[in-house]
Protein backbone atom coordinates (compact mmCIF):
# COMPACT_ATOMS: atom_id res chain seq x y z
CA UNK A 1 0.00 0.00 0.00
CA UNK A 2 1.14 3.74 -0.42
CA UNK A 3 -0.41 6.04 1.96
CA UNK A 4 0.92 9.71 2.63
CA UNK A 5 -0.43 12.34 4.87
CA UNK A 6 0.37 15.99 3.13
CA UNK A 7 0.18 18.21 6.19
CA UNK A 8 -0.49 22.11 5.37
CA UNK A 9 0.62 24.22 8.23
CA UNK A 10 -0.54 27.23 7.71
CA UNK A 11 -4.65 25.92 7.82
CA UNK A 12 -2.99 22.85 10.22
CA UNK A 13 -4.72 20.32 7.87
CA UNK A 14 -4.56 17.40 6.61
CA UNK A 15 -5.16 15.24 3.96
CA UNK A 16 -4.28 12.00 2.30
CA UNK A 17 -3.43 10.06 -0.38
CA UNK A 18 -4.04 6.35 -0.46
CA UNK A 19 -2.91 3.97 -3.30
CA UNK A 20 -2.53 0.19 -4.38
CA UNK A 21 0.69 0.15 -6.35
CA UNK A 22 -0.78 -3.01 -8.15
CA UNK A 23 -3.79 -1.70 -9.62
CA UNK A 24 -2.15 2.07 -9.65
CA UNK A 25 -6.06 2.72 -8.40
CA UNK A 26 -5.49 6.19 -6.12
CA UNK A 27 -7.87 7.88 -4.12
CA UNK A 28 -7.30 11.43 -2.13
CA UNK A 29 -8.96 12.40 0.65
CA UNK A 30 -9.68 15.85 2.14
CA UNK A 31 -7.79 17.57 -0.43
CA UNK A 32 -7.09 21.28 -0.42
CA UNK A 33 -7.71 23.22 -3.08
CA UNK A 34 -4.28 23.74 -4.91
CA UNK A 35 -4.33 20.14 -6.34
CA UNK A 36 -1.08 19.97 -8.06
CA UNK A 37 0.46 18.26 -4.70
CA UNK A 38 -1.31 15.25 -5.34
CA UNK A 39 -1.22 15.28 -9.19
CA UNK A 40 2.63 15.25 -9.11
CA UNK A 41 2.73 12.48 -6.72
CA UNK A 42 0.31 10.42 -8.89
CA UNK A 43 2.22 10.94 -12.04
CA UNK A 44 5.71 10.15 -10.29
CA UNK A 45 4.31 6.89 -9.24
CA UNK A 46 2.26 5.60 -12.04
CA UNK A 47 -1.00 5.99 -9.61
CA UNK A 48 -4.75 6.87 -11.55
CA UNK A 49 -6.73 9.17 -8.84
CA UNK A 50 -9.54 7.93 -9.15
CA UNK A 51 -11.90 8.70 -6.26
CA UNK A 52 -11.95 12.05 -4.30
CA UNK A 53 -13.39 11.73 -0.47
CA UNK A 54 -14.48 14.22 1.59
CA UNK A 55 -15.01 12.92 5.22
CA UNK A 56 -17.43 16.18 5.73
CA UNK A 57 -18.03 19.63 4.51
CA UNK A 58 -15.15 21.74 5.72
CA UNK A 59 -15.55 24.98 7.14
CA UNK A 60 -12.29 26.30 7.35
CA UNK A 61 -11.03 25.80 3.84
CA UNK A 62 -12.44 25.47 0.54
CA UNK A 63 -11.69 21.71 -0.27
CA UNK A 64 -10.05 20.47 -3.95
CA UNK A 65 -12.99 17.97 -4.73
CA UNK A 66 -14.02 20.24 -7.69
CA UNK A 67 -10.30 20.79 -9.15
CA UNK A 68 -9.74 16.90 -8.92
CA UNK A 69 -12.56 15.76 -10.57
CA UNK A 70 -11.87 18.48 -13.27
CA UNK A 71 -8.54 17.96 -13.89
CA UNK A 72 -8.71 13.11 -13.20
CA UNK A 73 -12.43 12.20 -13.63
CA UNK A 74 -12.47 10.90 -10.20
CA UNK A 75 -15.29 10.56 -8.68
CA UNK A 76 -16.00 12.24 -5.69
CA UNK A 77 -17.49 10.63 -2.82
CA UNK A 78 -19.62 12.35 0.60
CA UNK A 79 -21.32 10.63 3.27
CA UNK A 80 -24.88 9.62 2.75
CA UNK A 81 -26.22 12.55 4.83
CA UNK A 82 -24.67 14.94 2.42
CA UNK A 83 -26.67 17.06 0.01
CA UNK A 84 -24.90 19.05 -2.73
CA UNK A 85 -25.28 20.97 -6.20
CA UNK A 86 -22.42 18.24 -7.89
CA UNK A 87 -23.20 14.93 -8.91
CA UNK A 88 -21.22 12.90 -5.83
CA UNK A 89 -21.70 9.01 -4.86
CA UNK A 90 -23.36 8.54 -1.23
CA UNK A 91 -21.36 6.37 1.16
CA UNK A 92 -23.16 4.80 4.06
CA UNK A 93 -21.96 2.74 6.86
CA UNK A 94 -20.12 -0.11 5.98
CA UNK A 95 -19.52 0.74 2.32
CA UNK A 96 -16.25 -0.15 0.60
CA UNK A 97 -13.80 1.98 -1.97
CA UNK A 98 -11.77 -0.80 -3.48
CA UNK A 99 -8.88 -0.11 -4.58
CA UNK A 100 -7.59 -3.49 -5.21
CA UNK A 101 -5.50 -4.91 -2.30
CA UNK A 102 -6.46 -1.74 -0.22
CA UNK A 103 -9.84 -0.80 0.74
CA UNK A 104 -11.25 1.87 2.40
CA UNK A 105 -14.23 1.08 4.77
CA UNK A 106 -16.89 3.74 5.33
CA UNK A 107 -18.13 4.05 9.20
CA UNK A 108 -20.85 6.77 9.67
CA UNK A 109 -19.06 9.08 12.23
CA UNK A 110 -21.66 12.69 12.18
CA UNK A 111 -21.17 15.27 14.83
CA UNK A 112 -18.74 17.77 14.02
CA UNK A 113 -21.17 17.75 11.15
CA UNK A 114 -24.36 15.85 10.31
CA UNK A 115 -22.55 13.99 7.09
CA UNK A 116 -19.18 12.93 8.61
CA UNK A 117 -17.45 9.96 7.76
CA UNK A 118 -14.82 7.79 8.56
CA UNK A 119 -12.39 5.64 6.86
CA UNK A 120 -10.79 2.64 8.02
CA UNK A 121 -8.03 1.68 5.46
CA UNK A 122 -7.42 -2.39 5.33
CA UNK A 123 -5.28 -3.87 3.65
CA UNK A 124 -5.68 -7.46 2.25
CA UNK A 125 -4.50 -10.21 4.34
CA UNK A 126 -4.29 -8.16 7.21
CA UNK A 127 -6.59 -8.32 10.46
CA UNK A 128 -5.87 -5.33 11.98
CA UNK A 129 -6.75 -1.86 10.38
CA UNK A 130 -3.79 -0.14 9.25
CA UNK A 131 -5.36 3.17 10.37
CA UNK A 132 -8.79 5.09 10.35
CA UNK A 133 -8.74 8.21 8.30
CA UNK A 134 -10.94 10.45 11.20
CA UNK A 135 -11.64 13.59 9.49
CA UNK A 136 -12.40 16.18 11.98
CA UNK A 137 -14.55 13.56 14.17
CA UNK A 138 -11.29 12.43 16.34
CA UNK A 139 -8.28 14.53 16.48
CA UNK A 140 -4.88 13.82 18.41
CA UNK A 141 -6.30 15.21 22.08
CA UNK A 142 -9.38 16.06 21.00
CA UNK A 143 -12.85 15.46 19.02
CA UNK A 144 -14.27 18.38 16.62
CA UNK A 145 -16.48 20.75 17.77
CA UNK A 146 -20.36 20.14 17.55
CA UNK A 147 -21.04 24.06 17.47
CA UNK A 148 -20.02 25.05 13.97
CA UNK A 149 -23.52 23.99 12.50
CA UNK A 150 -25.76 25.59 15.44
CA UNK A 151 -26.93 28.75 13.52
CA UNK A 152 -28.15 26.52 10.41
CA UNK A 153 -30.61 24.72 11.82
CA UNK A 154 -28.57 21.95 13.93
CA UNK A 155 -27.84 22.85 17.70
CA UNK A 156 -24.61 21.87 19.19
CA UNK A 157 -26.44 20.09 21.49
CA UNK A 158 -27.62 17.97 18.70
CA UNK A 159 -24.46 17.56 17.27
CA UNK A 160 -22.88 16.68 20.76
CA UNK A 161 -25.20 13.49 20.75
CA UNK A 162 -24.02 12.53 17.80
CA UNK A 163 -20.80 12.92 18.72
CA UNK A 164 -20.72 10.92 21.58
CA UNK A 165 -22.19 7.59 19.21
CA UNK A 166 -19.73 8.23 17.06
CA UNK A 167 -17.00 8.25 19.68
CA UNK A 168 -17.80 5.05 20.68
CA UNK A 169 -17.91 3.44 17.50
CA UNK A 170 -14.45 4.45 16.86
CA UNK A 171 -13.67 3.01 20.34
CA UNK A 172 -14.07 -0.22 19.30
CA UNK A 173 -10.95 0.07 16.96
CA UNK A 174 -7.93 -2.40 18.15
CA UNK A 175 -5.11 -0.27 19.90
CA UNK A 176 -2.82 -0.56 17.14
CA UNK A 177 -5.56 1.19 14.58
CA UNK A 178 -3.25 4.67 13.43
CA UNK A 179 -5.16 7.32 14.03
CA UNK A 180 -5.08 10.25 10.88
CA UNK A 181 -7.22 13.44 11.55
CA UNK A 182 -7.74 16.17 9.25
CA UNK A 183 -6.29 18.94 11.15
CA UNK A 184 -3.70 19.66 13.88
CA UNK A 185 -2.85 22.37 16.40
CA UNK A 186 -3.69 25.63 15.43
CA UNK A 187 -7.29 24.65 13.77
CA UNK A 188 -9.98 26.47 15.27
CA UNK A 189 -12.13 23.48 14.12
CA UNK A 190 -11.30 22.09 17.90
CA UNK A 191 -9.86 23.51 21.58
CA UNK A 192 -7.04 20.85 22.62
CA UNK A 193 -5.36 19.42 19.59
CA UNK A 194 -2.12 18.29 19.51
CA UNK A 195 1.14 19.11 17.75
CA UNK A 196 0.93 15.80 16.45
CA UNK A 197 -0.17 14.43 13.47
CA UNK A 198 -0.47 10.88 13.49
CA UNK A 199 -1.36 8.83 16.60
CA UNK A 200 -3.40 5.13 17.72
CA UNK A 201 -6.31 4.38 18.70
CA UNK A 202 -4.77 3.00 22.14
CA UNK A 203 -2.58 6.35 22.70
CA UNK A 204 -6.10 8.10 22.05
CA UNK A 205 -7.74 6.10 24.41
CA UNK A 206 -5.54 6.86 27.47
CA UNK A 207 -4.85 10.57 26.84
CA UNK A 208 -7.46 12.24 25.14
CA UNK A 209 -9.70 13.88 27.47
CA UNK A 210 -12.76 13.53 25.40
CA UNK A 211 -12.42 9.61 24.77
CA UNK A 212 -12.40 9.16 28.76
CA UNK A 213 -15.18 7.09 30.55
CA UNK A 214 -17.99 9.45 30.58
CA UNK A 215 -22.01 9.64 30.50
CA UNK A 216 -23.49 10.89 27.11
CA UNK A 217 -24.75 14.24 29.14
CA UNK A 218 -21.35 15.08 30.65
CA UNK A 219 -19.41 14.39 27.02
CA UNK A 220 -21.98 16.90 25.54
CA UNK A 221 -21.27 19.22 28.29
CA UNK A 222 -17.48 19.12 28.00
CA UNK A 223 -17.32 18.95 24.42
CA UNK A 224 -19.22 22.23 23.98
CA UNK A 225 -17.93 24.42 26.50
CA UNK A 226 -15.05 26.84 26.04
CA UNK A 227 -15.09 26.62 22.14
CA UNK A 228 -12.59 29.32 20.50
CA UNK A 229 -14.78 31.67 18.46
CA UNK A 230 -14.90 30.25 14.15
CA UNK A 231 -14.04 33.48 12.10
CA UNK A 232 -17.37 34.55 9.58
CA UNK A 233 -15.90 33.01 6.65
CA UNK A 234 -16.52 29.49 8.07
CA UNK A 235 -19.74 29.17 7.46
CA UNK A 236 -19.55 31.45 3.99
CA UNK A 237 -16.63 28.27 3.20
CA UNK A 238 -19.32 25.16 4.72
CA UNK A 239 -21.70 26.49 1.59
CA UNK A 240 -19.17 26.62 -0.94
CA UNK A 241 -17.43 23.08 -0.40
CA UNK A 242 -21.42 21.92 -1.05
CA UNK A 243 -21.51 24.10 -4.49
CA UNK A 244 -20.26 23.70 -8.40
CA UNK A 245 -18.07 26.77 -7.99
CA UNK A 246 -15.29 28.07 -10.34
CA UNK A 247 -11.95 25.92 -10.30
CA UNK A 248 -8.88 27.63 -8.65
CA UNK A 249 -7.06 27.68 -11.86
CA UNK A 250 -9.40 30.64 -13.39
CA UNK A 251 -9.36 32.57 -10.51
CA UNK A 252 -5.57 32.41 -10.44
CA UNK A 253 -5.43 33.86 -13.74
CA UNK A 254 -7.21 36.84 -12.78
CA UNK A 255 -5.90 37.21 -9.13
CA UNK A 256 -2.31 37.29 -10.80
CA UNK A 257 -3.05 40.49 -13.13
CA UNK A 258 -0.88 43.62 -12.36
CA UNK A 259 -2.26 46.69 -11.58
CA UNK A 260 -0.45 49.49 -12.05
CA UNK A 261 -1.01 52.35 -9.05
CA UNK A 262 -3.52 54.55 -10.62
CA UNK A 263 -5.60 51.32 -11.16
CA UNK A 264 -4.95 50.64 -7.28
CA UNK A 265 -5.82 53.96 -5.91
CA UNK A 266 -9.15 53.92 -8.58
CA UNK A 267 -9.95 50.43 -6.92
CA UNK A 268 -9.21 51.68 -3.41
CA UNK A 269 -11.32 55.01 -3.73
CA UNK A 270 -14.35 52.77 -5.00
CA UNK A 271 -14.33 50.31 -1.59
CA UNK A 272 -11.56 47.78 -3.31
CA UNK A 273 -9.56 46.35 -0.43
CA UNK A 274 -5.64 46.76 -0.03
CA UNK A 275 -4.14 43.27 1.79
CA UNK A 276 -0.49 43.94 2.02
CA UNK A 277 0.90 40.70 2.49
CA UNK A 278 4.35 41.50 3.93
CA UNK A 279 6.61 41.06 7.05
CA UNK A 280 5.21 43.55 10.03
CA UNK A 281 8.43 45.04 9.61
CA UNK A 282 8.43 45.96 6.25
CA UNK A 283 5.15 47.35 6.06
CA UNK A 284 6.23 49.41 9.26
CA UNK A 285 8.80 51.13 6.83
CA UNK A 286 5.89 52.19 4.55
CA UNK A 287 2.72 50.96 2.66
CA UNK A 288 0.21 51.90 0.82
CA UNK A 289 -2.20 54.39 3.07
CA UNK A 290 -5.35 52.66 4.25
CA UNK A 291 -4.06 48.70 3.61
CA UNK A 292 -4.36 46.33 5.68
CA UNK A 293 -1.30 44.34 6.98
CA UNK A 294 -1.45 40.58 7.19
CA UNK A 295 1.94 38.83 6.40
CA UNK A 296 2.09 35.52 4.71
CA UNK A 297 4.17 34.08 7.41
CA UNK A 298 1.85 33.75 10.07
CA UNK A 299 -1.93 32.58 9.93
CA UNK A 300 -2.63 34.76 7.03
CA UNK A 301 -5.51 32.82 5.79
CA UNK A 302 -7.27 32.82 8.89
CA UNK A 303 -6.50 36.51 9.88
CA UNK A 304 -6.92 37.75 5.77
CA UNK A 305 -10.59 35.67 6.19
CA UNK A 306 -11.55 37.20 9.31
CA UNK A 307 -11.25 40.95 8.43
CA UNK A 308 -11.66 40.91 4.02
CA UNK A 309 -15.10 41.27 3.07
CA UNK A 310 -16.63 38.96 0.90
CA UNK A 311 -18.17 40.96 -1.83
CA UNK A 312 -15.47 43.97 -2.11
CA UNK A 313 -12.69 43.35 -4.34
CA UNK A 314 -8.98 42.49 -2.94
CA UNK A 315 -5.69 44.02 -4.22
CA UNK A 316 -2.85 42.45 -3.06
CA UNK A 317 1.06 43.93 -2.10
CA UNK A 318 3.26 41.57 -2.26
CA UNK A 319 7.12 40.79 -2.67
CA UNK A 320 7.20 39.53 -6.69
CA UNK A 321 7.68 35.92 -5.63
CA UNK A 322 5.35 35.57 -2.79
CA UNK A 323 2.22 37.06 -5.02
CA UNK A 324 1.09 33.31 -6.73
CA UNK A 325 1.66 32.43 -2.82
CA UNK A 326 -0.62 35.21 -1.66
CA UNK A 327 -3.61 34.41 -4.09
CA UNK A 328 -3.35 30.97 -3.74
CA UNK A 329 -3.89 30.90 -0.05
CA UNK A 330 -7.19 33.36 -0.24
CA UNK A 331 -8.02 31.25 -3.13
CA UNK A 332 -7.70 28.15 -0.20
CA UNK A 333 -10.50 29.63 1.76
CA UNK A 334 -12.78 30.41 -0.92
CA UNK A 335 -12.08 34.52 -1.53
CA UNK A 336 -11.65 34.50 -5.01
CA UNK A 337 -12.23 38.06 -5.52
CA UNK A 338 -8.68 39.12 -6.22
CA UNK A 339 -8.49 41.98 -8.55
CA UNK A 340 -4.95 41.62 -9.10
CA UNK A 341 -1.65 43.44 -7.79
CA UNK A 342 0.13 46.34 -7.24
CA UNK A 343 2.60 46.06 -10.35
CA UNK A 344 6.51 47.24 -8.91
CA UNK A 345 5.08 46.80 -5.27
CA UNK A 346 6.05 50.00 -2.85
CA UNK A 347 8.38 51.18 -5.52
CA UNK A 348 5.15 51.92 -7.76
CA UNK A 349 4.74 54.52 -4.99
CA UNK A 350 7.85 56.43 -5.41
CA UNK A 351 6.53 59.20 -6.99
CA UNK A 352 2.74 59.09 -4.73
CA UNK A 353 4.69 60.03 -0.98
CA UNK A 354 1.55 61.70 -0.83
CA UNK A 355 -0.19 58.34 -0.49
CA UNK A 356 2.66 56.24 1.72
CA UNK A 357 1.99 55.77 4.97
CA UNK A 358 4.24 54.08 8.24
CA UNK A 359 3.60 52.31 11.68
CA UNK A 360 5.52 53.47 14.30
CA UNK A 361 6.82 50.80 16.09
CA UNK A 362 8.12 50.95 19.99
CA UNK A 363 10.51 48.40 22.28
CA UNK A 364 10.10 46.50 25.83
CA UNK A 365 12.71 48.80 27.20
CA UNK A 366 11.24 52.04 25.99
CA UNK A 367 7.39 50.85 26.88
CA UNK A 368 8.61 50.01 30.59
CA UNK A 369 9.93 53.58 30.92
CA UNK A 370 7.41 55.27 29.51
CA UNK A 371 4.84 53.35 31.47
CA UNK A 372 6.53 54.45 34.89
CA UNK A 373 6.32 58.08 33.88
CA UNK A 374 2.94 60.17 33.96
CA UNK A 375 1.47 60.37 30.07
CA UNK A 376 2.17 56.90 29.94
CA UNK A 377 0.29 55.44 26.39
CA UNK A 378 -2.55 53.03 26.60
CA UNK A 379 -1.31 49.68 26.20
CA UNK A 380 -3.90 47.49 24.09
CA UNK A 381 -3.61 43.51 24.33
CA UNK A 382 -5.04 41.90 20.87
CA UNK A 383 -4.23 38.24 22.07
CA UNK A 384 -7.05 36.24 23.02
CA UNK A 385 -8.70 35.38 26.10
CA UNK A 386 -6.84 32.45 27.30
CA UNK A 387 -3.72 34.31 26.60
CA UNK A 388 -4.30 36.83 28.52
CA UNK A 389 -5.46 34.80 31.63
CA UNK A 390 -1.75 33.49 31.82
CA UNK A 391 -0.63 36.61 32.14
CA UNK A 392 -0.47 40.34 31.02
CA UNK A 393 1.36 43.80 30.50
CA UNK A 394 -0.21 45.51 33.52
CA UNK A 395 -2.90 47.66 32.59
CA UNK A 396 -3.48 47.14 29.36
CA UNK A 397 -6.69 47.33 28.05
CA UNK A 398 -7.64 44.10 26.54
CA UNK A 399 -9.50 43.62 23.37
CA UNK A 400 -9.20 40.43 21.23
CA UNK A 401 -7.98 41.09 17.41
CA UNK A 402 -10.99 39.79 15.86
CA UNK A 403 -13.20 42.33 18.04
CA UNK A 404 -11.18 44.71 17.06
CA UNK A 405 -13.24 46.49 14.06
CA UNK A 406 -16.28 46.73 16.01
CA UNK A 407 -14.98 47.70 19.85
CA UNK A 408 -12.30 50.20 18.40
CA UNK A 409 -14.69 53.18 19.57
CA UNK A 410 -13.64 52.07 23.17
CA UNK A 411 -10.27 53.40 22.50
CA UNK A 412 -9.59 56.99 23.37
CA UNK A 413 -9.20 59.27 19.58
CA UNK A 414 -6.48 61.13 21.37
CA UNK A 415 -2.90 60.04 22.71
CA UNK A 416 -0.84 57.06 22.28
CA UNK A 417 -1.64 53.64 21.62
CA UNK A 418 0.36 50.70 21.97
CA UNK A 419 -0.70 47.24 20.69
CA UNK A 420 0.43 43.99 21.83
CA UNK A 421 0.17 40.50 20.67
CA UNK A 422 1.94 37.67 21.74
CA UNK A 423 5.00 37.84 18.84
CA UNK A 424 4.09 41.32 17.04
CA UNK A 425 2.18 39.60 13.83
CA UNK A 426 -1.58 40.14 15.41
CA UNK A 427 -0.41 43.59 16.90
CA UNK A 428 1.06 44.78 13.40
CA UNK A 429 -2.38 43.48 11.80
CA UNK A 430 -4.42 45.25 14.82
CA UNK A 431 -2.41 48.48 14.06
CA UNK A 432 -3.13 48.94 10.38
CA UNK A 433 -7.25 48.40 10.91
CA UNK A 434 -6.36 51.35 13.69
CA UNK A 435 -4.92 53.31 10.93
CA UNK A 436 -7.39 52.37 8.10
CA UNK A 437 -9.83 53.68 11.04
CA UNK A 438 -8.59 57.00 11.42
CA UNK A 439 -6.61 56.35 14.63
CA UNK A 440 -3.68 58.07 13.69
CA UNK A 441 -1.45 57.66 16.79
CA UNK A 442 -0.98 53.92 16.81
CA UNK A 443 2.22 52.19 18.03
CA UNK A 444 2.96 48.09 17.45
CA UNK A 445 5.57 46.79 20.26
CA UNK A 446 8.17 45.05 18.76
CA UNK A 447 8.57 41.23 20.03
CA UNK A 448 5.10 41.35 21.53
CA UNK A 449 4.09 39.86 25.13
CA UNK A 450 7.38 37.01 24.36
CA UNK A 451 9.64 40.08 24.33
CA UNK A 452 7.90 41.84 27.79
CA UNK A 453 8.38 38.31 29.71
CA UNK A 454 11.74 38.05 28.54
CA UNK A 455 12.95 40.95 29.61
CA UNK A 456 10.90 41.15 32.80
CA UNK A 457 13.40 41.96 35.79
CA UNK A 458 13.68 39.08 38.59
CA UNK A 459 11.68 39.42 41.06
CA UNK A 460 12.83 40.68 44.19
CA UNK A 461 13.20 38.32 47.46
Amino acid sequence: MFFQQYYLGCLSHASYLVADPATGAAAVIDPRRDVQIYLDEAATRGFRIEHVILTHFHADFLAGHIELRNRTGATIHLGRGAEAEFAFHALAEGDTVDLGGVALEVLETPGHTPEGISLVVREAGSDVPYGVLTGDTLFIGDVGRPDLLASVGVTAKELGHMLYGSVQKLLRLPDETRVYPAHGAGSLCGKNLSTETVSTMGEQRRVNYALQPMDEETFVQLVTADQPEAPPYFLHDAVLNRQERPDLTAILETGLRALSLDEVLELQESGAQVIDARDPFEFAAAHLAGSLNVGLDGEYATWAGTFLGREDPIVIVAEDGRLEEAVTRLGRIGFDHVAGYLDGGMAALEARPDRVAQLERTTVPELRGELARPGAPLVLDLRRDAEVEAGAIPGARHIPLHRLRERADELPREGRVVAYCGSGYRSSIGASILHSLGWGNVEDLVGGYNAWKATEPPAAD
